[in-house]
Formats: structure tokens, C-alpha cells, sequence
């Protein structure tokens, strides 16, 4: 997976939120293969400010536990990943599929 800088994902916030391009035709514009990690950018600026489109210093952990309440959530209400991850407060939302990878193989 490609790793973009954050002055990246903020100046395509940015541009999003000034309304001219819609998600499909910024992913083009830059050459993103798909719109999905732009969606999720905005979703975590609006609820997270810049701080959410930061890279962490150190790598968090969290408890197996948080996780499984992630997860079992996330299941319950069948809300996507991003939507999850806003709800806990994670500002990495692909981190959930790794977890759901480590407990489960593959979704059921």
C-alpha cells in the first residue's frame, strides 16, 4: 500500500471539501487508483481535525479486548470500517481488517 504525506491527504481534503471535485475525479486527478482512501481521509479530518491525517510517532497498541468490542460492534450494526474506526475514536481505520484477519480468518 502506498503511504501518502500528510500535506498530501490534507491538500486533497482540502480540495474536496472546497466542493469543486467530487471523490472519483480527485482520485483521477492525482492518479489514486480509487476514490476510498480520500472518502476516508475526509471523514477522519472532519471528526479528528489535521491531527487525524498525521502520521503516529510510535505504533499504538490496544488491548484485545477494545478490539473485539471493535469488532463485535462493527458486526452488530454492519457499519463500515471508516464508521467504525470514527466511532472508537481510531483515526487508522484499515487497522480494523487487519484485526478482523487476526481473530476471525475471514469475515463470517
Amino acid at each position: 500500500m502506498t503511504k501518502y504525506s500528510e500535506q498530501f491527504k490534507l491538500m486533497l481534503v482540502k480540495e474536496y471539501l472546497e466542493g469543486k471535485l467530487g471523490y472519483d475525479l480527485l482520485a483521477k486527478k492525482h492518479n489514486i487508483k480509487n476514490s476510498s482512501p480520500i472518502k476516508r481521509w475526509v471523514k477522519v479530518y472532519e471528526k479528528f481535525g489535521i491531527d487525524g491525517l498525521m502520521r503516529k510517532k510510535y505504533k499504538e497498541t490496544y488491548p484485545v479486548q477494545f478490539k473485539l468490542n471493535v469488532l463485535s460492534f462493527m458486526k452488530s450494526t454492519d457499519s463500515s470500517e471508516t464508521e467504525t474506526a470514527l466511532q472508537f475514536g481510531l483515526t487508522n481505520p484499515p487497522i480494523i481488517a487487519s484485526w478482523k484477519k487476526a481473530f476471525f480468518g475471514r469475515w463470517h
